[in-house]
């Protein structure tokens, strides 16, 4: 089967509104336990079987590929939505800011940003790329504003935003904002005063 195939036909009352619960589970379930949750865990949280997720979606991976696009659909529109900020510092950070928070409180987003599987699906893939063009405008702008050193990149600050929630993330339970610490010293970082040569390009992803 397409993988669009099960969500492609128009849906009847009822299959309407298992498909609500059906996403609104997943999203709760990924949040929580993240990409590896099975549908089983999924189906159980709906109140359905695992029939009516796969009439629904033809496999995990695109009931996954749903949620992660919804996810990365957000962060697009806040980048976007920062282009147009008075501060191109300032809309930088508050780009940086949604996007560890997003991390902290959502276990799928981080296996999203440290590599999981889901995101060579074709749905996800797309977004992605997406994504990496508006981090990527909002870091030229930054640049062009001398708000940011002159050898940054958007692949710079896409990989930034996983090494802070990482740093951070082993005391989280005990100190759940201790990564606007680190948040704040990487920020600090990519400030163009004093800034020496960086030993290594910026990579290409």
């Amino acid at each position: 089967m397409n993988p669009s195939e099960a969500t492609d036909r128009p849906l009847r009352a009822d299959a309407v509104r298992s498909r609500a619960l059906l996403l609104s589970a997943a999203r709760a379930v990924f949040a929580e336990r993240g990409t590896e949750a099975s549908v089983a865990e999924i189906a159980q949280a709906a109140g359905l079987g695992k029939g009516t997720v796969f009439r629904h979606f033809a496999s995990k991976d695109d009931l996954v590929a749903a949620i992660v696009d919804e996810m990365v659909d957000d962060l697009i529109a806040t980048a976007e939505k920062l282009l147009t900020a008075d501060d191109a510092a300032a809309a930088l950070r508050e780009f940086m800011t949604a996007g560890i928070d997003l991390q902290v409180h959502n276990q799928a987003f981080c296996d999203v940003a440290a590599g999981a599987s889901v995101r060579r699906h074709p749905l996800v893939r797309v977004k992605i790329e997406r994504l990496d063009a508006a981090v990527g405008a909002l870091v030229d702008r930054a640049r062009r504003e001398g708000a940011v050193r002159d050898d940054i990149t958007g692949q710079d600050v896409m990989l930034l935003l996983t090494g802070v929630y990482q740093t951070a993330a082993p005391l989280l339970a005990e100190s759940p904002e201790l990564w606007q610490r680190y948040l704040a010293l990487t920020f600090d970082g990519l400030q163009p005063q004093a800034a020496r040569p960086l030993p290594q390009a910026a990579p290409k992803v």
